[in-house]
């Protein structure tokens, strides 16, 4: 079986580079910047001109993009190359219903079949193929594709029909970032009566506040190393995707909101490209501990 996959940023790349080394079959590659296709292809991986030769010369179609909008427009390009017998996957982490709405089409009208399986963890999970993988699809699509995602992921979780796998992506990313607003604060309120970061870290995992997010972030937040991970525009778009889910249903979350009212100020001061830890300047800001210097970004 021969692989497509388009969209090599920062998780794509790592994600497709393991496919590239585990996979028997040859591995068809695209993405708008020459300059990632090239590291895929010291791999081994094949260069296409288009996501239209990818997915012509690939059974199983994969596809790691920024935003919505991205996505539409590359399934509606690849569209003429599906038929029954391939499989689409989006990776990406779209609105739910634009998604679910691109598999009916793509179910429909070409007779393939599709699955949503967004992606959980950092860049260094997608370089080691330790991601977590939710997907959005029928069971036996399911047991066709389980053994690709393992590629990128060690833990892989059906959630459902299509468009429940980036429900729960968005799910999850709403907590971390409401998970990440509490942080902020407690932490800035610590600093402030003289409590140093790693000591409040530390104190913090001998309780029932313990946290994945302040385990693996208070090095950088006591560094102020903002170097990009997962950058605070990405998780914007995120939250903003599960507050017009919460329109949807009805169903107002208060918390939510001031997850993204943090990130928005950060995004306003400038950190928009910066790692999404870097939301706790808009709370440090007006304080003592605000500095001039934001401190390390690599925004390039």
């Amino acid at each position: 079986m021969n692989i497509g996959f388009v969209g090599l940023g920062t998780m794509g790349g790592a994600m497709c580079a393991n496919i590239v080394k585990k996979h028997d079959g040859q591995v068809f590659v695209y993405d708008m910047l020459p300059e990632r296709m090239a590291r895929l292809e010291t791999l081994g991986a094949v260069v296409c001109k288009s996501c239209a030769e990818t997915a012509g010369n690939s059974e199983l179609i994969i596809t790691v993009l920024p935003r919505t909008e991205h996505v539409k427009a590359a399934w509606e390009e690849m569209m003429p190359a599906m038929s029954a017998g391939k499989t689409g996957i989006d990776m990406s982490t779209i609105d739910p219903y634009a998604s679910a709405a691109i598999a009916d089409r793509i179910k429909t009208e070409t007779g393939a079949q599709f699955a949503d399986c967004p992606v959980v963890k950092s860049k260094d999970a997608a370089e080691k193929g330790t991601l977590g993988i939710y997907a959005g699809c029928e069971e036996d699509v399911f047991e066709k594709i389980y053994p690709v995602l393992l590629y990128m992921g060690e833990h892989v979780i059906h959630m459902g029909k299509n468009g429940m796998g980036i429900t729960m992506k968005i799910c999850q990313n709403a907590l971390s970032h409401e998970i990440q607003a509490a942080v902020n604060e407690t932490l800035t309120l610590a600093e402030l009566m003289g409590i140093r970061i790693e000591d409040f870290a530390k104190a913090v995992s001998y309780g029932g506040a313990a946290n994945y997010y302040l385990e693996s972030k208070y090095e950088a937040i006591k560094e102020r190393d903002y170097s990009v991970s997962f950058p605070v525009e990405y998780a914007l778009k995120d939250l903003e995707i599960c507050r017009r889910m919460t329109e949807t249903c009805g169903f107002q979350m208060p918390i939510l909101q001031h997850a993204v009212s943090l990130l928005k100020k950060a995004a306003d001061m400038g950190l928009a490209r910066a790692d999404n830890c870097a939301s706790i300047e808009a709370v440090r800001k007006g304080t003592s501990l605000e500095r001039d210097g934001l401190g390390k970004t690599d925004l390039e």
